[in-house]
């Protein structure tokens, strides 16, 4: 089954989002279908803040040594693109597809001070001139748009989202995500709006895998959420050495 097919499964596709070869090891010791990228998590790796303040060639030094130590399907969190040029965003997901990625994560908004949503109309043909430029070329990669309306909860952000998953579909979209929707009433609209899978992402109020199977949902990620719990317990274990002096809490 290739990476398109497995979001067309009975069940929801799980990504493991990893950010290094070990990470990316243990995934696939679990026996996940697949990983990708938490462009946040290798950013904090490297000392940036999440929104494209690292830059794509240290991005692509991480996935080539991740998927040159992983059999699972492999695909990459692009964020915004690292270029405002649709010429340059699809030599970026070339580069990515000769080392074997399956997939890419493109999102509407982008880091200056703040995240902000593009217009929606310019993101659209910007995403519509990526998607023609690849396809001429016989790049076949997974594009997973990533809406950022609920993320940054804008005020009519039903309405909105709906707008950016059709247009997003026009453009030529293999699928939508919607970071930080929780609420099964919204997900099921999302849902029924399209034929494109929706990915939806680990939330505290998020309904469990099996409901969101059952309302149509087709993918889940986990966002950077177990890399900063990761780091939450290498803290606590590092203020038990300094209290206990003595290494045993590690063991």
């Amino acid at each position: 089954m290739n990476f398109k097919q497995l979001h067309n499964q009975k069940n929801p596709l799980l990504i493991a989002n990893v950010w290094d070869v070990k990470s990316a090891k243990i995934a696939e010791e679990l026996n996940f279908q697949s990983i990708g990228t938490s462009s946040a998590a290798i950013a904090s790796i490297l000392g940036y803040q999440d929104g494209e303040k690292m830059t794509f060639t240290e991005l692509e030094f991480f996935v080539k040594q991740i998927i040159s130590n992983t059999h699972l399907p492999l695909t990459v969190d692009l964020e915004s693109g690292y270029s405002k040029q649709p010429i340059e965003v699809a030599n970026h997901i070339k580069n990515l597809a000769k080392l074997g990625v399956v997939g890419i994560n493109i999102e509407d908004s982008l880091v200056n001070k703040n995240r902000t949503l593009i217009n929606v109309e310019i993101f659209a043909n910007h995403l519509s001139e990526i998607i023609q430029i690849t396809r001429n070329e016989e790049i076949d990669l997974f594009i997973n748009v990533r809406t950022d309306t609920f993320l940054l909860d804008i005020s009519n952000k039903i309405e909105e989202t709906l707008t950016r998953i059709h247009l997003y579909e026009k453009a030529g979209a293999d699928g939508i995500f919607v970071p930080c929707i929780e609420h099964i009433s919204e997900i099921e609209t999302l849902v029924n709006s399209t034929e494109l899978p929706i990915n939806v992402m680990c939330m505290p109020n998020l309904p469990d895998f099996e409901t969101l199977n059952k309302i149509g949902i087709k993918r889940i990620s986990m966002g950077n959420f177990l890399f900063e719990n990761m780091y939450q317990h290498f803290h606590l274990k590092m203020k038990e050495v300094l209290i206990k002096k003595s290494f045993k809490p590690i063991f």
